[in-house]
């Protein structure tokens, strides 16, 4: 079985195998918009770089056994919730969890990176720096339809971040 997963991994680096199609057009206005944390509550951003490693398996972070999110390749998600201490886990064939201490008005980051495992990808958290999360350039959000509870909208964080979406162009 191993190289079975070994030929798929070869696939997709020699371009064999695509990765699906995003759902979710960011507005070019909100690309990489981090708003400062609502009134009372602490932020965290989760992102994934945009690698081919991986690239088939999502980064779904869940918090007390609960999804709040699923991040594929190149995006990312904003998280609002209570201060105190929080612990966040995605799993796979093995499960990781990073635990933070949220402070009222401040925004925490963590990345998701798939590390290579026996049967598929394992997804591994970790706490990141905004530098990190800015070194990335051109991460667009993950598609609305797999937020959970506490996750900002697109609309919340442009409302947050002061930042007017432009309408989009009518079709001919």
């Amino acid at each position: 079985m191993r190289f079975k997963h070994l030929a798929i991994c070869a696939a997709v680096f020699a371009g064999g195998l695509s990765v699906p199609a995003v759902a979710y057009d960011t507005p070019p206005e909100l690309m990489m918009v981090v708003p400062p944390a609502p009134k009372g509550k602490g932020m965290v951003v989760f992102y994934r770089s945009a690698t081919i490693i991986g690239g088939g398996i999502s980064c779904a972070v869940s918090e007390n056994s609960k999804k709040i999110s699923s991040m594929g390749v190149g995006r990312y998600f904003v998280y609002a919730a209570e201060p105190g201490k929080h612990s966040f886990s995605v799993s796979s064939e093995a499960k990781d969890t990073v635990t933070l201490e949220l402070e009222a008005d401040e925004v925490q980051y963590v990345g998701c990176r798939i590390k290579m495992g026996i049967m598929a990808g394992r997804p591994d958290l970790f706490p990141a720096k905004e530098a990190d999360f800015r070194a990335n350039k051109k991460l667009s959000l993950s598609d609305p339809k797999t937020y959970g509870e506490g996750v900002l909208k697109p609309e919340e964080i442009a409302a947050l971040a002061g930042v007017t979406i432009a309408a989009p162009a009518a079709a001919h």
